[in-house]
């Protein structure tokens, strides 16, 4: 397993997120629940895998929970990082939100406390005096962001007086903004961009094509529609052979891309064991220069249909800054 400076503490370059643990819109309750949870997470553990991401948004809080049953005795052997809310970034709200994630997580601390989505409505400044309070107080031992831009993160940092040491961003091979305008600031402050949805719900493993478009929270996402899944097919093209080189998937090989870079951190999540083996394995996959840049080459070459927007493509672009 490949491991990143994250602030004071290493952690793996391939994490593990927990967004489909005790949400249905995931499957949860239909062939995949607490067990499932519980071996994927003791697996992860025993592969080296050690962030693992959190929000008290998820399932209501029910990831937290689960997250917490299925670890068990092994708490102290991960770095857990979890979210607050948009509505909770008040002062006080800020405080509150973490004493109930700290009850649902059964921790002491929290390893990494994110501000999940900006909120225009409440200063930021009131936002980051909580999360000090937090930090003061020996319950959250480092602060980050998500969905924030690079001068929303500055301002962030600013404001709380010290390093925001990561921002977790949408980032893959389908959504690299974060590429131009965040990872230099990562590289150059010693910062680090967490890449959500990496393989892009799924998208980049090659799994979907036309005639197999997948369901539930996926189905409103426009990428999955017919005509972008044709155009997909050589980007898909270019993993497959490059997969190939390394005796890997395609989908391993789009995690291998993002975490070629020592300031990004990936977590895509897991249904299975086997989900779990196969994405941790890709820390271990070394793309040359060349095949790097292939990848970069023929991402960049993608251009998804204009189709009408969905409620997905909405929320995506609410949480953007």
């Amino acid at each position: 397993m490949k491991y990143i400076q994250l602030g004071d503490r290493r952690v793996s370059a391939i994490g593990l997120g927990t967004w489909q643990f005790g949400s249905r819109g995931w499957g949860w309750g239909r062939g995949f629940g607490p067990e499932e949870a519980r071996l994927i997470v003791r697996r992860a553990l025993d592969l080296g895998v050690n962030f693992f991401d959190t929000a008290e948004l998820y399932g209501g809080g029910r990831s937290e929970e689960v997250l917490r049953e299925a670890m068990g005795e092994r708490r102290e052997e991960a770095f857990i990082a979890t979210k607050v809310s948009p509505h909770h970034l008040t002062r006080r709200g800020v405080w509150q939100a973490a004493q109930r994630s700290l009850r649902r997580l059964g921790a002491r601390r929290i390893d990494l406390y994110q501000v999940h989505v900006p909120n225009p409505l409440i200063p930021l400044s009131s936002t980051m005096q909580g999360m000090r309070d937090l930090v003061e107080a020996g319950l959250v031992q480092q602060v980050g962001v998500s969905n924030f831009g690079l001068g929303r993160w500055q301002a962030a940092e600013r404001a709380l007086g010290s390093a925001v040491v990561s921002n977790q961003v949408e980032y893959n091979l389908l959504a690299r903004e974060p590429f131009d305008t965040l990872l230099p600031y990562a590289r150059q402050a010693s910062r680090v961009v967490v890449a959500y949805s990496p393989l892009a719900q799924g998208l980049l493993t090659g799994k979907y094509n036309q005639s197999n478009a997948p369901g539930g929270v996926r189905a409103g996402n426009s990428l999955f529609a017919p005509e972008n899944l044709r155009r997909l097919e050589p980007l898909l093209e270019v993993l497959r052979a490059v997969a190939r080189a390394h005796g890997a998937e395609p989908g391993q090989v789009a995690l291998a891309w993002l975490v070629h870079d020592p300031h990004v951190i990936a977590i895509p999540g897991a249904k299975s064991v086997e989900q779990l083996e196969a994405n941790a394995a890709a820390a271990d996959i070394a793309l040359s220069g060349e095949e790097w840049e292939q990848v970069r080459v023929a991402a960049q070459a993608f251009r998804p249909a204009p189709l009408i927007t969905s409620a997905f493509d909405m929320v995506r672009r609410f949480v953007r800054p």
